[in-house]
């Protein structure tokens, strides 16, 4: 007899639904996850190594429960005067979005954000068993702030996201407009900077607003800037009570003491990695051009990638790039395609195949 997922008893709101996930294909040139092009040095590498070994011999203990160690480096990081009671720590940047959402969303209660955008907030909204409202982004994919401020009287949310650079447009939200939607949100508001390291110069972080807004809440991420897909670290920085709400719900023991040395040992190596994010920015500011100077439209970029359209089959031109050995990413509106700025030989692979696939 055949037994299937419908034959479980699974959540109604989970029935038809399908995982998140990127294709993961082998190809030579991999552009459709945001990751980081530049491994860590053999330096750092072994550094890493050596910190993984010394907590080897200790891996019979239970790791910091409160990852002391790792949330006092990243406050050292991030600046602002922060603490170490003010930044908590998880397995990416997924698991503090989920933490806040088992906090502070649930049954009865709404979560909001501004589409299109992270596709995961409603997917692990919809996780949580808390509401999703989307509210559409204006044509030039920022945030509109009279439309947000109506949606916001209107459902209430517990929790608003903004995220900014926005995925997958890469573009940014002002400062003032995060105060206008902080001022009105009834609950938390969440700003996602998973690509804030890449954002241009004049492009401030919300981190300066948390003095102001005890309820606002800045997540980051050390998969991009910091090339540690891998290893699965997020983070957050919040008032220490927001900090002490996740607590309430985050698992024991929820951050290996592997992960902890790892991520530690990365900080230490900080100006090496991020030397790294400059040469994106101009490979991508570089790349930005190049596409409009070729006929695309290009919407504005903060982050590590480039959304760029407009196709009327995008399919085609995502598969006929796949056949030439370049994977990108069919995401966001449609027509529109979006790549991750990747080494110099990289780019120069994307632009060959992506002339050759649409015949320009």
């Amino acid at each position: 007899m055949s037994f299937t997922l419908n034959d479980l008893p699974l959540r109604d709101d989970l029935r038809g639904q399908a995982p998140y996930g990127a294709p993961q294909l082998d190809v030579p040139v991999v552009l459709n996850t945001n990751e980081n092009p530049y491994a860590p040095s053999p330096e750092l590498a072994e550094a890493m190594s050596d910190a993984v070994a010394g907590t080897a011999l200790g891996l019979n203990r239970y790791p910091d429960r409160d990852a002391v160690r790792l949330r006092e480096g990243l406050a050292a990081y991030l600046g602002h005067g922060l603490t170490g009671a003010q930044v908590w720590a998880a397995n990416g940047s997924n698991e503090v979005l989920q933490q806040i959402l088992q906090a502070f969303g649930g049954p009865g209660r709404t979560a909001m954000g501004f589409e299109p955008s992270y596709s995961m907030h409603p997917v692990i909204t919809r996780g949580t068993n808390t509401s999703w409202v989307s509210v559409p982004r204006e044509a030039d994919f920022r945030v509109g702030v009279d439309t947000a401020l109506a949606a916001i009287a209107e459902h209430r949310p517990s929790v608003v996201f903004l995220t900014s650079p926005n995925n997958p447009t890469g573009t940014a939200i002002d400062l003032a407009d995060v105060r206008r939607i902080a001022d009105a949100a009834p609950g938390v508001v969440v700003v996602d900077e998973a690509y804030a390291e890449f954002r241009r110069a004049d492009t401030p972080s919300a981190l300066t607003l948390l003095p102001e807004y005890p309820r606002l809440i800045v997540s980051r991420t050390m998969s991009k800037a910091f090339a540690l897909a891998g290893a699965r670290v997020g983070y957050l920085a919040a008032h220490p009570a927001v900090v002490d709400a996740l607590q309430l719900v985050r698992l024991p023991y929820h951050l290996s003491a592997v992960t902890q040395a790892v991520a530690s040992t990365a900080l230490e190596y900080a100006g090496e990695l991020l030397a790294a994010v400059d040469d994106l920015r101009a490979e991508r500011d570089g790349l930005v051009a190049w596409l409009r100077d070729h006929g695309f439209s290009v919407a504005e970029s903060d982050a590590n990638f480039i959304m760029f359209g407009e196709f009327e089959d995008r399919t085609r031109v995502w598969e006929a790039m796949l056949e030439r050995q370049v994977l990108i990413r069919e995401v966001g509106p449609p027509g529109w395609l979006r790549v991750t700025v990747g080494t110099p030989a990289e780019t120069a692979a994307f632009r060959e195949a992506l002339l050759t696939a649409t015949g320009r």
